[in-house]
């Protein structure tokens, strides 16, 4: 299902969503699926239609515009008009509160005091309050209260989902209240303070199927941080969640000892190449398809390609002492995509951007000629689309890919190349 989500430009103007709503409105009326799709992703009028209801309507552009201010993260119309109207002070807002600047952040609310019902960078952040617990501000918080802002379940979820604790707590005291869904945050950034805190309050609510909702969630992140994913595991563990004794397991554990035992059973596992059901195992609370969030494609990898991937150093190290082969190549599917090396993975790898895995493949013998086609569903994008690159090195599909964001610089000047 097609997804769009868009971010406030630096000088943004309302011609530019004006448009975006009109051509929506042409597009449903063309009969446009990917239309639909995005309708129902963001309109709860048409939250559970088919296609069929979907075209039969009625779709206004009001119905549009709607449509259009949730994809950039605003709850409707007129708070995305307030939104741009008032960008300025926002951004100002925005620099005060990452300086932790109480008094210039009041100061700018008094000045436009509907920016405090409002979000100030993206829906998820949400307005100045919850902006701040994301960082970790409790002074502007307080002040952000006593301003009048209403905001403290998201405030509270978001202080639980960056682990700023002290936050949490006071939020509590204003009247937020625990709920599932915050120990799911938790896990999303892979944020382990948080997500003890959400077990050491109430443990319960990370029980039954909400428990393995944040095992799956804790497994799919987009996020990367090894020693967080670690540690919310073995919290899910001593809550008395059972995990499969597998050899992905033992990986997503960060367990070098149980994977050590996996390998004398197994002494093939090195050269085994891992599905997307095999990495997001379904028995896990993961999806049918192994939808999990990576960049560079690893289903029918290796270890050594997904320990790059998912940034597990200390694997990384451990299989490379058991003889694992640098230049291992994945599968191959049937219309020809695969056949990458970890190199693949390390050079288009997300937002976090090290030299130490690319350097310590090249070091091993990593081939920067090695050649492979790769195929990417880039679904994150105002249009989404598939991204297709036919016998490329590692280099050029760095260079090639269309967010260039996900591309690790520090990485292709280890390959004596630029962007």
């Amino acid at each position: 299902m097609t997804t769009v989500s868009r971010g406030i430009p630096q000088k943004p103007h309302l011609d530019v969503p004006k448009r975006l709503a009109r051509e929506l409105l042409a597009e449903w009326r063309n009969g446009d699926r990917a239309a639909f799709d995005r309708i129902r992703r963001r309109h709860p009028k048409f939250a559970d239609a088919d296609d069929a209801t979907v075209a039969a309507g009625p779709f206004r552009l009001s119905d549009a515009q709607l449509v259009i201010a949730r994809e950039y993260g605003l709850a409707h119309w007129t708070e995305l008009k307030q939104r741009i109207g008032a960008n300025t002070v926002a951004q100002a807002l925005d620099v005060a509160i990452r300086a932790n600047d109480e008094a210039a952040a009041v100061q700018l609310i008094r000045q436009e005091p509907q920016l405090l019902h409002v979000p100030l960078v993206s829906g998820n952040w949400g307005p100045p309050m919850s902006h701040a617990a994301n960082l970790g501000r409790l002074d502007i918080v307080k002040a952000m209260a006593a301003l009048g802002a209403k905001d403290f379940q998201l405030a509270f979820g978001r202080a639980v989902l960056q682990g700023r604790i002290e936050c949490a707590r006071w939020l509590l005291g204003q009247g937020a209240r625990l709920e599932p869904g915050d120990a799911i945050g938790a896990c999303e950034a892979l944020n382990s303070a948080g997500m003890r805190f959400m077990a050491e309050l109430d443990g319960s609510l990370i029980d039954g199927s909400d428990r393995l909702a944040a095992l799956a969630m804790t497994l799919e992140t987009y996020s990367r941080h090894s020693q967080g994913k670690h540690e919310i595991l073995e919290i899910l563990a001593q809550l008395g969640l059972s995990l499969p004794d597998t050899p992905i397991m033992a990986f997503h554990r960060g367990d070098i000892a149980r994977l050590d035992q996996h390998l004398r059973r197994d002494p093939d596992l090195l050269e085994r190449r891992f599905t997307l059901q095999d990495i997001y195992p379904a028995e896990c609370g993961c999806g049918k398809d192994g939808s999990g969030m990576h960049w560079t494609p690893i289903g029918g990898t290796t270890l050594l390609h997904l320990a790059v991937d998912f940034h597990e150093r200390e694997i990384v190290a451990w299989l490379l002492e058991q003889g694992a082969d640098v230049n291992a190549r994945a599968t191959v599917d049937a219309d020809g995509f695969g056949g990458h090396t970890p190199l693949f993975n390390a050079v288009v790898c997300g937002p976090w951007h090290h030299e130490e895995p690319t350097r310590t493949l090249l070091q091993r013998g990593a081939s920067k000629d090695a050649r492979a086609s790769l195929r990417k569903f880039l679904d994150w994008i105002e249009e989404p689309r598939w991204h297709e690159a036919r016998d490329v090195t590692a280099a050029d599909w760095a260079r090639g890919f269309p967010d260039q964001s996900w591309v690790n610089g520090k990485a292709l000047r280890l390959l004596g190349v630029d962007r």
